[in-house]
């Protein structure tokens, strides 16, 4: 009988390959020593086989893609999900939870224009959206780079999913690299002490293997018996149902804004390569209710952590695999330029400013948003192990507290995101220079919060990259 094979094909390969990232990792010292994430490696490995082995036997990326859209949903879902995390204390009194959503934010917004201006002297030889794929490669992620940047092909932009993925496997690299030189550059420069370090002797960290004779950490709690249904079996089946009433929520929106023509449509169009904000939204919504009715007790974080981490590592690996490097060819100047300007301004500009916004735990937050400004969450936390390996600090709790802020105030940028695309299908540059104000208004946004919280540091020793009190 004529089955399809290709999601099992497209999932079988990323396996191996996440497999094959796992040996690699466990015995090349270059990639324990920066942190190279699996998922990276086993995206790199996965991209000669998508652009040269699979496609004379006539095998497309296009179910690939789709993969890493529904993945980069479900990651959105299981973390939303999960229950508020505890209210630190202090974290409110000295603004850190505030501080960290106005560094994310200052990231969107300083990206954004830095993109946008250069997309100005590439113009018309480039589609005027394409430097916005800086803050949505680096700061945002794969997934979010892939799902809009499909979006932006039905308006005019040729290879925009390729070209977003591209952006984002570099701000991987910027990442790991760029965030193992600032630790080293903390040490030489006494940013911080030497013996924080101990961890990086820690051969569980740097293999990415607890040892056979380690005691074996608890990913998950049980909150089901086994007999009726399996506890990551409910986990699961709840993450897709309300992955499938966010899909009913669009697909009710689409039958609306038809109503509405031609525009309507494009908008309800657009809407569909940012399902993850009503994925998450909805998340929130069931999460409320859940919680509401009394039953939060049947839902366990770990597992649905578990749930994420799976959709994230599958979902990096392919997205990197779905790069075409036809279109990499093509655009390789202005990708080269922007990508190399922006990783060059997000570390020298990330110290300067956490070293002053923050008044605890400075150079563990600037790390951990170096990885999420470069990276996403999992690179973060990776970075931020290295200084605090059992997470005893506020840091990683403040981190999760203002992530959702961060997405309230983010919703008006993503919104919007697709004005300079339309600056292509209009003819005009009028959206191009609305969004621009917006990115500049989020600017000015966040120097008022760093004016604010950084009080006396706010330009307290200029010259000095990172700002040490009592120097």
């Amino acid at each position: 009988m004529d089955f399809s094979w290709k999601f099992v094909i497209d999932a079988g390969l990323i396996s191996i390959a996440l497999v094959v990232a796992t040996f690699l990792r466990s015995k090349i010292t270059f990639l324990q020593k920066y942190l190279v994430p699996n998922a990276l490696t086993a995206g790199f490995l996965l991209l000669p086989v998508y652009n040269y082995l699979l496609p004379p036997i006539g095998y497309a990326t296009n179910r690939l893609g789709d993969l890493v859209y529904h993945l980069l949903n479900i990651s959105f879902i299981s973390m939303s999900l999960r229950s508020s995390p505890p209210k630190i204390k202090g974290s409110r009194s000295n603004g850190s939870v505030l501080g960290m959503s106005a560094v994310i934010l200052f990231g969107y917004s300083s990206q954004a224009i830095l993109g946008l201006l250069l997309t100005l002297f590439f113009l018309p030889h480039i589609h005027p959206a394409f430097g916005l794929h800086l803050p949505l490669g680096f700061a945002l992620g794969p997934g979010q780079a892939y799902a809009i940047g499909k979006g932006w092909e039905s308006m005019g932009f040729e290879g925009g999913a390729s070209v977003g993925l591209t952006f984002a496997a570099i701000g991987y690299l910027w990442a790991c690299f760029g965030g193992m030189l600032l630790i080293h550059k903390g040490i030489r420069k006494g940013w911080m002490k030497p013996d924080q370090l101990t961890v990086m002797s820690d051969k569980a960290l740097l293999t990415g293997i607890i040892p056979r004779h380690a005691e074996k950490p608890i990913g998950a709690k049980l909150t089901t018996d086994s007999e009726a249904i399996d506890s990551f079996s409910y986990h699961a089946a709840l993450v897709v149902f309300v992955y499938f009433l966010s899909f009913l929520c669009l697909k009710g929106l689409t039958i609306v804004l038809g109503f509405a023509g031609k525009a309507g449509m494009e908008l309800a169009a657009n809407l569909w390569g940012i399902n993850f904000i009503f994925s998450a939204i909805i998340a929130i919504i069931v999460r409320k209710i859940i919680d509401a009715l009394k039953l939060g007790y049947v839902l366990d974080d770990d597992s649905l952590t578990r749930i994420s981490g799976m959709a994230v590592d599958y979902m990096v690996a392919g997205a990197l695999a779905a790069i075409s490097l036809v279109f990499v060819g093509k655009y390789w100047f202005p990708i080269l330029l922007m990508s190399t300007l922006c990783g060059i301004m997000v570390y020298y500009t990330l110290p300067w400013v956490c070293s002053r916004i923050f008044r605890d735990f400075r150079f563990e937050r600037m790390l951990m948003l170096y990885g999420v400004s470069t990276g996403t969450l999992s690179t973060g936390l990776a970075l931020l192990r290295v200084m605090d390996p059992e997470f005893k600090t506020k840091v990683s709790s403040d981190y999760m507290l203002s992530a959702g802020l961060t997405f309230i105030l983010a919703i008006p940028f993503i919104l919007t995101i697709n004005l300079p695309a339309k600056a292509y299908t209009t003819g005009s540059m009028t959206p191009f220079w609305i969004f621009m104000g917006i990115a500049v208004a989020y600017q000015i946004f966040v120097t008022v919060i760093y004016l604010i919280l950084a009080r006396k540091r706010r330009f307290a020793m200029p010259a000095d990259n990172f700002y040490r009190p009592g120097k």
